[in-house]
């Protein structure tokens, strides 16, 4: 979550928006997430998480962020703060939903082959209306749904210029936001794959690192001595072990 504090929610975001009649449209547009590698092979279908942060989104507005969190997360999630992460739960119980939630959407998805692991990273406007960027990670359940486990958002620094105003029959055009789906290369039958590339590791409780089960998809977060929020996902596509998500978030001051 993100806000303000930076005690907001998983998915923080930027509105996605194209404009007509001068009226906002919030999130992503339809023919982009129906075109959101629909064709994906096997179980690992991104235009999946996609939906879910839409969904999530859409409740955030409707009956609060930290509630929504509590409804889209799994109960040992957490978030990634100025100090580091925190149980979410925790946090959502101690804190009042905020009179606005953040709004969100995501820029790239990256799957392991199976599916049942998945990292998300994209856009936000708080309540503020500052903007920066997020990752999330998604664990596929028992029900094959999704919910976010992890979560870390940092403001842009500096803050990019306002866009512009427009007045009533102005004509906007706008481009159309497209979403980057990435899925890790299933291993062919018989063969294992090959171990990710070696990481460095933090101090003692300020990194963690998650393999999926299938061995296609690691990612890892850290917090760093200047409080830097450190995340990268890293995928195995065609042979090779590619970087699919890296980002220094900073916290508020």
């Amino acid at each position: 979550m993100r806000s303000s504090s930076l005690v907001v929610l998983t998915c923080v975001a930027l509105t996605l928006s194209a404009c007509a009649g001068g009226q906002a449209r919030r999130g992503p547009p339809t023919k982009v997430i129906n075109r959101v590698l629909a064709t994906a092979p096997g179980a690992a279908q991104p235009s999946v998480i996609v939906k879910t942060e839409i969904a999530y989104f859409k409740a955030a507005q409707a009956q609060g962020q930290y509630s929504a969190g509590v409804e889209f997360g799994t109960p040992e999630a957490v978030l990634h703060g100025r100090n580091g992460p925190v149980p979410f739960a925790t946090l959502a119980q101690a804190l009042p939903n905020p009179d606005k939630a953040t709004e969100w959407g995501p820029r790239t998805v990256v799957m392991s082959c199976d599916g049942a692991l998945a990292l998300s990273q994209g856009r936000f406007r708080d309540a503020d209306g500052l903007v920066g960027n997020y990752v999330t990670a998604w664990l596929r359940q028992k029900d094959n749904t999704y919910k976010w486990s992890y979560d870390v958002a940092g403001r842009d620094n500096p803050q990019p210029p306002p866009r512009p105003e427009f007045e009533d029959g102005d004509i906007v055009v706008t481009a159309i936001s497209s979403i980057r789906g990435l899925v890790a290369t299933c291993p062919q039958s018989g063969l294992g794959v090959p171990p990710p590339p070696p990481m460095a590791i933090g101090e003692d409780g300020k990194s963690q690192a998650q393999l999926s089960s299938d061995g296609t998809l690691r990612w890892q977060w850290e917090h760093r001595a200047d409080g830097t929020k450190y995340v990268k996902a890293e995928y195995f596509y065609e042979g090779a072990w590619e970087t699919a998500i890296e980002e220094s978030l900073e916290s508020p001051s």
